[in-house]
């Protein structure tokens, strides 16, 4: 994937001056040692921090050696000013952690204070309004630092490629679509661009790529990707191709000052009778290439997906919280064989944009629902193009990064599994099981006027999503609360 960044972590030491400054050091020798064991490489600054000309000196240090994310930290108490002016000045991410004494046979000369000294750092990083990320809890050994980095790394990925993110849009919400409609001042609040289009332009540049020498290649990688079961309709590939190589055009040639791109398309109901396809397809192999395409133009969907995908580095996909499981599905393929309740699972649904890598058997079909509105049910033509199958099984995060319409942004993590029952169904579907989902459905989704589609993280993504909503700021985050763990407007009689 060549749209979300590389992270290149740097590792400052920073030392309190009436402390023994060789007790840190050694201590950042320590975590640097073990993080490589872990595999992860972290640049090592040399320049040990004790003053503000240190806090100068190691960041520029940094900033030579390429890093973008940086990790401090406190191998003793730690000077208050100095160590928290490094998130002022150094244009990245920056994780905050402190060492845990290691003996009790060295207790004097070997004693480094750091467990009160992260609390002065708090305060400063407070005091000065600065953003920074501190683990759940940011004292400890080389070993378990090493783990706070490995947990810090894919925050870092997400919050580098949203400080230099563009979402492109093309045309306007389709109509009852109200919910896929929200400000974007508060996108523009975290420094994110937004590219608005008409879907005229959209159509004219595809026209322009008719004759693009491109797209017979194009078109073979589609077909090694489908295989035989899967190239159902071989005939409409070409004007597929076209499409992709369009949209990744335009993505390069109006990234302007951004590095990463994702799209917020309308894909219904003018655009297949002019277009003359479907584009779930493209879109489907558009995120499966780091780019996520967010549906009937959903701008935080698209943002939410990129997050995802900045997160397990793998694909994501977008999908409405669909529909529910009847009684006898859930009767005869989940109840006594999995853990849940009828109400903890729904089905989760697209009509073709999930890619390939995550279906069982993915085909390109054609848009049932669009066919029976544009083509009176007969034989598909240009409603054909969606990719379609049950999603594979496994655990996954269902989220959403949003926008209200006082401009504030809330969001919502929910952790659980799409569950190997076949959903004798159409689109990119799946049976998702989410423990407390009924409740979660009603005091979350419902009562905080969230709309139907949530990005799907293949994965168990729900710690670092928490600790990113919460490092931009978002007030409002909620989670699938367990029994005894009442939402703030749940009935207690109920």
């Amino acid at each position: 994937m060549n749209n979300i960044p590389n992270v290149k972590l740097g590792l400052i030491a920073v030392s309190r001056d009436c402390f023994v400054i060789t007790l840190s050091q050694k201590r950042r020798s320590a975590v640097a040692a073990a993080i490589a064991a872990d595999g992860y490489e972290i640049y090592e600054v040399k320049t040990t921090v004790e003053n503000e000309k240190d806090m100068q000196a190691a960041v520029r240090e940094a900033e030579q050696a390429g890093c973008n994310a940086l990790v401090v930290f406190l191998g003793n108490f730690g000077p208050e000013t100095p160590e928290t002016l490094i998130a002022a000045c150094f244009k990245g991410p920056v994780m905050y952690a402190a060492a845990a004494e290691e003996t009790g046979n060295d207790l004097i000369n070997g004693r480094g204070d750091a467990y009160c000294g992260m609390l002065n750092c708090s305060y400063n990083l407070g005091l000065r309004k600065l953003k920074a990320v501190i683990p759940e809890y940011p004292v400890g050994t080389a070993t378990e630092i090493a783990r706070m980095v490995t947990d810090f790394i894919p925050v870092a990925r997400a919050l580098i490629g949203l400080a230099s993110l563009k979402i492109i849009t093309f045309g306007p919400r389709p109509q009852d679509f109200f919910a896929c409609n929200a400000p974007i001042k508060p996108l523009y609040d975290l420094g994110i661009e937004i590219q608005e289009n008409s879907e005229l332009d959209l159509l004219t540049a595809y026209r322009c790529h008719e004759s693009d020498s491109r797209i017979k290649s194009v078109v073979e990688e589609m077909e090694q990707e489908l295989g035989i079961s899967g190239n159902q309709y071989p005939d409409i590939l070409p004007k597929l191709a076209q499409f992709e190589l369009t949209l990744l055009d335009w993505a390069e040639q109006n990234k302007g000052s951004r590095n990463y791109v994702v799209f917020a398309n309308k894909c219904w109901p003018a655009f297949p009778q002019e277009f003359g396809f479907e584009p779930c397809y493209v879109n489907s192999r558009l995120a499966a290439k780091g780019i996520p395409v967010a549906c009937e133009v959903d701008i935080y969907g698209a943002l939410s997906e990129y997050i995802g995908t900045c997160v397990t580095g793998e694909p994501v996909t977008l999908l409405d919280i669909n529909n529910s499981v009847p009684q006898d599905m859930y009767d005869k393929d989940i109840h006594g064989k999995f853990p849940y309740t009828l109400h903890d699972t729904f089905m989760g649904f697209h009509c073709g944009n999930t890619p390939f890598c995550h279906l069982k058997a993915g085909a390109v079909k054609y848009q049932l629902i669009q066919n029976r509105l544009l083509e009176n049910g007969g034989t598909p033509d240009f409603t054909r193009g969606t990719l379609e199958g049950d999603i594979v099984p496994g655990k996954i995060t269902f989220f959403r990064l949003h926008g209200n319409a006082d401009t504030t942004l809330q969001a919502y993590i929910a952790e659980g599994e799409i569950l190997p029952v076949a959903t004798n169904s159409f689109g990119g579907i799946g049976i998702f099981a989410i423990p407390e989902m009924g409740r979660f459905y009603r005091h979350v989704l419902i009562s905080k006027r969230y709309p139907h589609h949530g990005a799907v993280a293949f994965g168990a993504a729900g710690k670092a999503l928490f600790t990113i909503f919460n490092y931009l700021g978002v007030q409002d985050i909620s989670f699938n609360q367990p029994k005894g763990m009442l939402y703030k407007d749940e009935n207690p009689f109920a």
